[in-house]
């Protein structure tokens, strides 16, 4: 199994950044692709970002060109750097791993973009 710890949500206004980190522990070797979700009140969980152990990346259309996923295997951590943000990026995003047959999703940190 595989431990995911997240930090770094918070209250922003828009146009500014926040960067998320999501540590894992336990199992790290299986793990094969890091991913951040997110989802809004009333709306169903999204995928915004992912990136593979080969450091191949993929982002919702959404956030292409504003979000950045990247990691550092030393730190077992996936980070995502989020700028230019807007009121409608505001969610709780969820850090999610895959690994061997299985994944491990986060607890959620929360993202208020807000004036």
């Amino acid at each position: 199994q595989v431990q995911l710890v997240e930090s770094g949500g918070g209250l922003v206004q828009p146009g500014g950044s926040l960067r998320l980190s999501c540590v894992a522990s336990g199992n790290i070797a299986s793990i094969y692709r890091m991913m951040w979700y997110r989802q809004a009140p009333g709306k169903q969980r999204e995928l915004v970002a992912g990136i593979t152990i080969a450091s191949s990346t993929h982002y919702a259309d959404s956030v292409k060109g504003r979000f950045t996923i990247s990691n550092d295997n030393a730190k077992n951590t996936v980070y995502l750097q989020m700028n230019s943000l807007k009121p409608e990026d505001t969610a709780i995003y969820y850090c999610y791993v895959e690994f061997g047959l299985g994944g491990s999703w986060g607890q959620g940190t929360q993202v208020t973009v807000s004036s």
